[in-house]
């Protein structure tokens, strides 16, 4: 059996293809799907044909099953079409299955069990307020939804860009699940995965009710100094924060989800042992632990967190509506931007020394600037991205199995001193 995808996807509405090796299988291209079908003769010579489903959802393997099924039927002296016409009985009409309950489903049945709790729920509130939006979408038959009513939904929403990409994204996966629930028939297209594609792009952020475009900010190395300068006027989370992300390089739901059982001391100095299940690598099968080398100032962040470790568990709690809870990078990233000029809390504040004066930046800047760093002391890529905690592409990802635990504890070393060199100085403590 042989089958060219490429080709396929070339033909046009009134066009076919066959199938090398499964006489009568044929892809069979119309205005608005390409179908497999099985085109044959009957005992008294007649041609006849009949539908097997839709590609791509179901793959040339699937479809050759499937003729293979109907050609036994025909080699033994039946008609397959006239089968499938008499198995069709008058039957009631079956309750419709809207846009909500296929939405619930999907909720149900994939997004909560598949997903990070938070991300899962943020997702869960995007779809719920879609629905509380367009009632008449909610209620409709998610088997009708038309290429036009997918493209007002996206476009209603093009002024939120990378929103309305995210929204596509989930509505596209929530009909695969229905398709592949076999929810909705075989036939029913998933326009989500075709219209506005690479039409949603993002203008950047907006910056004092202004787009600024998108921005990879990078902090120069005199504005890191005048930043660690600057780390007083900042709450004790705010800069033991500052220092991790600089001096780790790692993500803000790696430092903040940190215990006193991921820190241990090893014979060549301290580490801090990242879970799989706790980096964005844990839905990668063969990625693992994070292995990050604490030396200078993060190892003095996380040896004095550790010894004000409470019930909680985390070296990074805060306390809301009276309870104790983990600090989050939602929290951080909340604070970081109620500090910048263009931030409408500032106006609200008397004082002076609560402007940071190093603008126009989130906390991952700072992983950024940490990594620019390290390029500019000559850190070999490879060793850089092991420590970035970034997955090896490829083949390099097939046959490196290095661990670089020396080389992440060399060159952490040395953006260690290159920090330490910026002039910066930390509060005395109790």
């Amino acid at each position: 059996m042989f089958f060219d995808a490429r080709k396929a996807k070339l033909l046009k509405p009134g066009e076919h293809m066959l199938v090398e090796g499964c006489s009568g299988l044929r892809l069979v291209v119309s205005a608005s799907r390409k179908s497999w079908t099985y085109r044959y003769k009957t005992i008294d010579g007649k041609i006849k044909q009949v539908a097997i489903g839709q590609w791509p959802a179901m793959s040339v393997q699937s479809a050759a099953a499937a003729w293979q099924e109907l050609r036994t039927l025909r080699d033994g002296g039946a008609d397959p079409a006239a089968q499938r016409r008499a198995a069709k009985k008058p039957t009631p009409a079956p309750k419709t299955y809207t846009v909500r309950e296929l939405l619930q489903d999907y909720v149900d049945g994939h997004l909560m069990t598949s997903r990070k709790p938070e991300g899962a729920e943020a997702a869960r509130r995007a779809l719920q307020r879609l629905l509380d939006e367009s009632p008449d979408f909610a209620g409709m038959s998610a088997a009708l939804v038309t290429r036009s009513e997918a493209f007002d939904i996206l476009d209603a929403r093009k002024d939120r860009p990378t929103a309305a990409q995210k929204l596509r994204a989930l509505l596209g996966a929530a009909w695969d699940y229905a398709l592949d629930a076999g929810r909705l028939n075989g036939d029913v297209p998933n326009w989500w995965r075709a219209v506005m594609k690479g039409r949603l792009k993002s203008k950047g952020k907006i910056v004092g009710g202004q787009h600024v475009g998108q921005q990879r900010r990078v902090l120069r190395q005199d504005e890191v100094g005048e930043l660690l300068a600057w780390l007083p006027h900042m709450h004790d989370i705010g800069r033991d924060a500052v220092v991790m992300y600089l001096w780790t390089c790692t993500r803000g739901v790696e430092i903040f989800g940190m215990r006193p059982e991921h820190i241990r001391q090893e014979a060549d100095g301290w580490w801090w042992t990242v879970p799989k299940a706790q980096t964005k690598n844990a839905r990668f099968e063969k990625s693992e632990d994070l292995r990050v080398p604490l030396i200078g100032r993060s190892l003095e962040v996380v040896q004095r967190r550790l010894g004000a470790v409470g019930e909680s568990g985390w070296l990074f709690e805060t306390v809301q509506k009276g309870e104790v809870k983990q600090y989050t990078q939602h929290f951080f990233s909340t604070y970081i931007y109620s500090l910048q000029p263009y931030s409408e809390k500032v106006a609200r504040r008397d004082g002076e020394g609560l402007v940071i004066p190093v603008t126009n930046w989130t906390p991952h800047s700072l992983r950024r600037t940490g990594r620019t760093l390290l390029a500019s002391l000559g850190c070999p890529d490879e060793i850089a991205e092991a420590i970035m905690g970034h997955m090896p592409q490829h083949i390099v990802g097939v046959y490196n199995l290095h661990s670089y635990d020396a080389e992440r504890r060399l060159w952490l070393g040395k953006l260690d001193e290159l920090l330490s060199s910026l002039h910066f100085d930390l509060p005395a403590r109790p």
